[in-house]
């Protein structure tokens, strides 16, 4: 079996939408799919030869004949289409009851508890673009005080500041409270994030500062599980955030696609204890799905395609690579929200050859193949892919 296990979720890279996409307002969303044809194809070789092209046809990605990897995709049994359910899922914990969310913004006695909590006016309170929103309201919120909140389709309540006007770690100290003491019961937001920004008015821009603030799983997790039994649970990007902290046993937060790349490369080199590592890289969805950004979000992907060609050759015996997503964000249909999509599954093991892993149930796959793996006991939701990949 694998001594060590690497994770890296390419945030938002949806490979198509699920049979019930509809029922999200996301019919016709296809992440990788438009955005190739959008861009006149794809050029992902290392991905192509690992079996991308193998999942489903992409313009620009060849089908490999002998892919390097085992391939397929991966449906959501989780209600939504959160960053923060679709890792739960990942992690063995599906949430069937769904977080809730606020189209027309949070009712008035979340906004007037906030306002208390923080000693200041709140400004927006609407579902809006991040960036669009600043720029809007951020010469007001300067000249006021007054927090920015909005939110948007997903179980989110975001919290933006100038970072001269409240500096982040009061920021941060208002929404720790906020997420204790407001959005819980009836209102237990999935995540409450924090986006600080610095500029003047016309040019103002969002740091890399932000912060998220989630619910606990409620029930154990493989992490959980892992870290239980004395192997090492490493979270590169926003994955601490996502499971609050718990089931890690050491987190490397990460500033970008770039740094969490560089920051999951060192880990492979330098770190040979049995375990886990778990990398999220986000900027897919921050940066390009959610400003429908189709050209940046082809270059993007383009980018970590010759960053995965370099980590491939530092794999060592016994180790297991899977690189999947947690949602799709398609910037290419109405809307900058998350789109109810598959997600992609490639599990290469250095040396093997690829085999199809066909269509998968649930994201929990992957904690079942882990859980496996490791010999823990059986995860309650999931079907282990290992004996695919390893006969």
């Amino acid at each position: 079996m694998f001594t060590r296990i690497i994770i890296v979720v390419m945030d938002s890279v949806g490979a198509g939408a699920l049979p019930d996409a509809a029922e999200y307002g996301d019919h016709g969303a296809d992440t990788l799919g438009n955005i190739a044809r959008c861009n006149g194809g794809l050029f992902l070789p290392t991905l192509a030869e690992m079996g991308l092209g193998r999942i489903r046809p992409l313009e620009g990605v060849g089908a490999a004949d002998r892919p390097l990897a085992s391939y397929g995709k991966m449906a959501e049994i989780s209600r939504g289409k959160d960053t923060t359910s679709g890792h739960w899922e990942m992690a063995g914990c599906p949430l069937f009851q769904p977080f809730p969310v606020y189209p027309h913004g949070f009712p008035a006695e979340v906004i007037a508890r906030l306002e208390a909590i923080s000693g200041r006016r709140v400004i927006g309170n609407k579902a809006a673009s991040g960036t669009a929103i600043i720029d809007e309201l951020g010469e007001e919120h300067i000249r006021t005080g007054a927090l920015i909140v909005y939110t948007s389709a997903d179980s989110v309540l975001q919290i933006a500041a100038h970072e001269d006007v409240v500096p982040v770690d009061k920021l941060g100290a208002i929404a720790r409270r906020v997420r204790e003491e407001v959005c819980i019961g009836e209102h237990a937001v999935g995540r409450i994030i924090i986006r600080p920004f610095v500029g003047v008015p016309g040019r103002f821009a969002r740091t890399a500062n932000r912060h998220d603030y989630s619910l606990e799983p409620p029930a154990p997790t493989v992490l959980d599980r892992l870290k239980t039994s004395g192997r090492i649970t490493a979270g590169v990007g926003k994955i601490s955030d996502i499971f609050a902290g718990r089931g890690l046993t050491a987190s490397y937060p990460t500033k970008s696609n770039d740094h969490g790349m560089a920051t999951l490369q060192s880990l492979v080199r330098e770190e040979r204890r049995e375990g886990l590592i778990f990398a999220n890289l986000v900027e897919f969805d921050s940066l390009y799905g959610h400003r429908n950004d189709c050209r940046g979000y082809a270059r993007a992907l383009e980018r970590l395609d010759g960053q995965f060609a370099l980590l491939l050759p530092q794999l060592a015996d016994g180790d297991l690579l899977v690189i999947t997503a947690d949602h799709g964000c398609d910037p290419t249909i109405a809307g900058t929200d998350h789109t109810r999509e598959y997600v992609p599954l490639l599990a290469l093991v250095p040396g093997r050859p690829g085999r199809d892993l066909g269509v998968r149930s649930t994201f929990a796959d992957i904690a079942a193949t882990v859980a496996e793996n490791f010999a823990l006991e059986p995860m309650p939701y999931g079907t282990s892919f290992l004996g695919a990949i390893t006969e």
